[in-house]
């Protein structure tokens, strides 16, 4: 069985992910074939497309890093950098489409699934979503075009999402921005059936309002610790403040790789103000090409994935250890091995 279907129905383009078993995590291949099917209809006789998912469980929980993390530990670290150009290369044809692109948010969508599903101009949510980056987790930064939309989320609530990995249920993926509409997942059949006939109006009309979520409540911590310039000032900002949200926030980014940290706020201090998604791809690339011989990559996917001992040894044991010479060799241009657009539309 393939692990997606691309077809066309009456005036759609339709992507659906097909390994909910494997909570559709993103395959290289799966890449390719939706690079493919964009191309194509790009001049052919389609009104938009239309990107979901099967399953319940999740639409895309982020890439298949499988065969990236065994390659890597043989030294071979081409296969990965082959598999981020390529797919960053995806995530700029989709923000740049020229015809609407519709998805359907369920479940877990994170890292690469952001970086499908989150670019397009209508990203629809449900009461099952839950939208995270947690790349820094595993010793990567918010990639896939996601340090944009980090960059330009309200206030400094980018860094916080970024740093802590926090996952965003509906509303709170509507007002940080990585959403557009809910609408509730009992309609979403009856939604599809009217794209298909091209009435892209219905995606607003069947748009449910719904309460505050989480973040907003939040503001006022995070832009108390989070508009610190380093991430040794946010961590000792957190430390010196009793409540329970420093508590837990300095938890959550106790587990991520300090270097990633530091490198995910230089990137989105780098992005302040910009509306583009190809200068932020660059920024990562950056740091993904050498997140495996220079990073902590390999050993994130060690202890996340394969031994599942959740006991990462970073390179860096805290905030203090990242010096910002490491965080410019990190993010330095990589010259002639930089990302190529000269193939994009």
């Amino acid at each position: 069985m393939s692990d997606i279907s691309i077809r066309e129905e009456g005036r759609a383009g339709r992507i659906t992910l097909a390994r909910p078993g494997a909570l559709n995590a993103l395959t290289y291949d799966m890449v390719l074939e939706i690079e493919a099917a964009l191309d194509r209809w790009r001049a052919a006789d389609v009104a938009l497309v239309i990107i979901d998912a099967e399953g319940d469980k999740a639409f895309c929980a982020g890439g298949d890093i499988a065969e990236m993390y065994a390659s890597g530990l043989r030294g071979d670290y081409a296969y990965g950098r082959q598999f981020w150009r390529d797919e960053y290369r995806l995530n700029a044809k989709i923000f740049e489409y020229p015809k609407p692109v519709v998805s359907f948010l369920q479940g877990f969508t994170m890292g690469g699934g952001v970086g499908v599903g989150c670019h397009g101009s209508h990203r629809i949510v449900g009461e099952s979503s839950q939208i995270a980056m947690p790349e820094c987790g595993i010793g990567l930064v918010p990639d896939v075009g996601g340090s944009l939309m980090l960059a330009r989320a309200p206030g400094v609530t980018g860094a916080y999402l970024g740093l802590t990995g926090f996952r965003m249920g509906a509303a709170d993926a509507l007002y940080a921005g990585f959403a557009d509409h809910f609408v509730p997942e009992a309609n979403w059949n009856s939604l599809k059936s009217a794209l298909i006939q091209g009435d892209l109006d219905l995606v607003s009309r069947m748009a449910t309002p719904l309460p505050q979520g989480t973040l907003l409540g939040l503001q006022a911590h995070i832009s108390r610790h989070f508009s610190n310039p380093s991430l040794q000032a946010i961590a000792d900002s957190l430390a010196e403040d009793g409540s329970d949200f420093a508590r837990d926030t300095l938890k959550a980014m106790s587990r991520n790789a300090p270097m990633a940290m530091a490198c995910c706020l230089d990137i989105l201090n780098t992005l302040d103000g910009e509306t583009q998604i190809r200068p932020a791809l660059d920024l990562e690339f950056r740091y993904t090409y050498r997140a495996m011989a220079q990073g902590d990559f390999i050993e994130g996917i060690r202890a996340a994935i394969i031994d599942r001992d959740r006991q990462p040894k970073w390179a860096q044991s805290g905030p203090a250890e990242v010096t910002r010479d490491q965080v410019c060799d990190m993010l330095a241009p990589l010259g002639i091995d930089a990302l190529n657009w000269k193939d994009m539309p």
